[in-house]
């Protein structure tokens, strides 16, 4: 439980796509700049006299969640089993309109056996108002237009695209709407699940219209290209609150996130502020924060692990939430992977249980979901039934908690000795568990650590490049550049083999967000700065290449994908009839040319193959980005001409001007990525934020893509011809990417 006069004070202060939902639109001017607010109507896909789905028994009391409205119980079940939205989140987001006590009289005078949709509609529509109003847009004190910055981008095209994402932050930038405010206690004149913030913050945008906790790491790269810095310290300032009020930082901006948390990078943003501006002054406020922050992750979140390898015992860190009932944001999502009327074996109460704090834990990883956390890999609600995140020592997890705890230590300087050292010792053993547990020297990777097998699992992810940016390298990797470049060798086949930038895993039958084809941006970010800490020694050697016959997963270490090269997902090959796709070989190394790849920048003499990793990584992103926003009715005046309307047509994008999607399609660089349990953002602060930290750092090297059409052809393996004419008008620019990815099945 959390305690209630520190709630009370903060008051005070202060599974697949869904179907884009109708809107209603309010602009809210504040003399910043004009945000129009899209509140979302009830509009279920049923007659209004139907009766609503009988219901299963309601999950327990959480004792961490506030009142009887936006928490697990009969109201939210049965508003959520009406299916009156589109997304769960929009019900949880709606302040009332009434008092608590009033509105739960409304809904008590329902009887729940003849409750009808059109009922439910008229109580939402009388009892609440619109989701995000408590928001208004906000001026962004120093905004400058042309950041410094700019100058390193070489390529105009480039340069200017920069430019336009520098001006979103204008759009993301919100404050509170003092005059929408409600409490988020029962008994005042509404209720409201949004946590008042004193300062300024950049959402990510789309419908998470509040700040978040590790999103906001790569919007501050961004802003702190973009010399945003009191912005930065009004976001660091709004975490402090949280943890001054809560004694953590929540997953998000609302009350039904006080049940979890999200990876831990308080002390890494902290760091960055100080280390850009030298503002040592926050640190009178942001050290006690820091070290509270990471007590609630040791007191919370650890635990002791025997290492069956060494014999040796390690406090590491796991995702675990205490939760038995469906997320309140996620409500029907969550209750149908429990009641699945299409599964035979219906669960038990205590398996319910287990199944949603699974669920929550899931959430609180940032990866909500993937295969990396199932123990059986399967599409859709079987597969989420075998989730195992909590008997997971994460390797993401663990190495950002070591860095948490190094950088505290160098904070600290001069200033407490003591502490500092505490923090070193702190962090050592972190990075003896993590060498311990989840390195294979063997084949050059990480993997997380399963309890429940006692051993390293064998699923490859893009986590494995967590340790070395925190700074943890295992001594193998120094031993030659040979063993540096196997570390980073799928790096170089994904930027042979696929059209896109690095996905998240190499599992794409799940259709869950956080697996292939799917391309995050921090995931980029990540590959990058990994590759910046390898000492410059190991980096000399130009890049190796295959041997005769074979393609570049022929220089990926044995068994560390866990895929034979047959098994890894296909890629579509677009406007090439003349060209083969094979599975294996040369072949399959479609993006390869002469000292670089397609879309991967241009190759310079003398070049270390880290850098040309780095190059070609840089160059891929700014590809995917620029090319889906430009897919998407994306243009640039006398530079980039906005497509015409009969290709606009096919990514829903007629009078749109471009977005900025949260991830994107390994397969094809004009599209969005797909898949999980809701429909693929735009906005976006993390993309936002990586762009301008890849244009400020690597602007010089960056090159203008290449775009593949939209109207293409695509032609199959040499085992067969498939073609596709065009992308069918009724697809959205979420739909295409489904597409896309469907028709890289038939390469397998």
């Amino acid at each position: 439980m959390f305690p209630l006069l520190k709630l009370a004070t903060l008051v005070g202060l202060g599974h697949f796509s869904h179907a884009v939902p109708q809107a209603a639109t309010t602009p809210v001017t504040t003399g910043a700049p004009t945000v129009t607010i899209s509140t979302s109507v009830a509009s279920p896909t049923v007659p209004l006299s139907a009766l609503v789905p009988s219901q299963a028994t309601l999950p327990p009391t959480q004792p961490w969640c506030i009142g009887q409205i936006f928490c697990p119980g009969a109201l939210l079940q049965t508003v959520n089993l009406a299916q009156v939205y589109t997304d769960a989140k929009t019900i949880v987001d709606k302040p009332t309109s009434k008092s608590s006590q009033q509105v739960l009289t409304d809904f008590a005078a329902f009887n729940l056996s003849t409750v009808t949709e059109g009922d439910i509609v008229n109580f939402m529509d009388n009892d609440f108002l619109g989701e995000g109003l408590e928001l208004q847009g906000a001026l962004l004190p120093g905004f400058n237009a042309a950041p410094p910055f700019l100058s390193n981008v070489t390529d105009p095209l480039l340069q200017a695209f920069s430019q336009i994402v520098n001006g979103y932050w204008t759009q993301l930038a919100r404050t509170i709407n003092q005059s929408a405010l409600c409490s988020i206690y029962p008994g005042g004149t509404c209720e409201s699940t949004f946590i008042p913030l004193n300062y300024t913050f950049v959402i990510p945008g789309g419908r998470f219209r509040e700040q978040y906790y590790w999103d906001s790491y790569w919007i501050i790269q961004g802003l702190l290209k973009s010399q945003l810095y009191d912005t930065v310290n009004g976001t660091l300032q709004n975490f402090m609150d949280e943890i001054d009020n809560f004694g953590f930082i929540p997953n998000g901006g609302r009350t039904y996130y006080f049940d979890r948390s999200q990876p831990p990078l308080f002390v890494h943003m902290l760091s960055d502020y100080v280390t850009t501006t030298g503002d040592t002054s926050i640190l009178q406020r942001g050290l006690p924060s820091a070290e509270a922050e990471l007590a609630w992750w040791s007191n919370n979140r650890t635990i002791q692990v025997t290492s069956p390898y060494t014999g040796q015992t390690y406090s590491m860190a796991h995702y675990a939430v205490n939760n038995s009932a469906p997320r309140p944001e996620s409500y029907i999502e969550d209750y149908l992977t429990v009641h699945d009327p299409t599964l035979s074996t219906p669960l038990t109460d205590s398996q319910a249980a287990e199944l949603y704090s699974e669920l929550a834990s899931g959430a609180e990883t940032g990866w909500d979901y993937s295969s990396r956390f199932q123990i059986v890999p399967q599409l859709g609600n079987p597969g989420l039934r075998t989730l195992n995140v909590k008997n997971n020592i994460p390797i993401c997890l663990n190495s950002i908690l070591y860095k948490a705890h190094s950088l505290l230590a160098t904070l600290y300087e001069n200033s407490n000795a003591t502490a500092a050292a505490n923090h070193v010792q702190i962090a050592a053993g972190i990075r003896a568990g993590i060498l311990d547990l989840m390195w294979d020297s063997s084949k050059l990777a990480f993997y997380d650590f399963n309890l429940t097998s006692n051993s390293r699992n064998s699923i490859f992810t893009v986590a494995t490049f967590y340790p070395v940016w925190n700074g943890i390298i295992p001594d193998e990797v120094l031993a030659s550049q040979a063993n540096a470049f196997g570390y980073f060798a799928a790096v170089n086949m994904v930027m042979n083999k696929y059209n896109g930038t690095f996905p998240v895993t190499f599992v794409d039958w799940t259709g869950l967000q956080w697996d292939s084809p799917n391309a995050w941006p921090p995931h980029q970010y990540i590959i990058i700065s990994a590759l910046e800490a390898l000492p410059s020694n190991l980096t000399t050697n130009t890049l190796p290449t295959p041997g005769s016959g074979q393609s570049t997963y022929d220089l990926v270490p044995a068994g560390q994908l866990n895929f034979t090269e047959a098994q890894l997902p296909g890629q579509p090959l677009y406007d090439t009839p003349t060209v083969n796709i094979t599975a294996t070989g040369p072949g399959a190394d479609i993006n390869m040319l002469n000292g670089t790849v397609v879309n991967g920048g241009n190759a310079t003499v003398g070049e270390g193959w880290a850098a040309t990793l780095r190059r070609e990584m840089a160059n891929r992103y700014f590809t995917s980005v620029l090319c889906s926003w430009h897919a998407t009715g994306g243009s640039i005046p006398g530079m980039l001409p906005q497509l015409p309307a009969s290709q606009l047509n096919l990514t829903n994008s007629i009078n749109n001007t471009g977005n900025m999607f949260e991830k994107f399609s390994n397969l094809d660089v004009d599209s969005s990525g797909y898949g999980g349990e809701y429909t693929v953002q735009a906005g976006f602060g993390w993309t936002n934020g990586v762009v301008l930290w890849v244009a400020a750092n690597y602007g010089k090297v960056l090159v203008g893509p290449q775009c593949p059409a939209l109207v293409t052809t695509v032609t199959s393996s040499s085992s067969g011809a498939t073609s596709l004419e065009l992308f069918p008008s009724s697809l959205g620019a979420m739909g295409v990417a489904v597409l896309v990815s469907l028709v890289g099945l038939f390469f397998l």
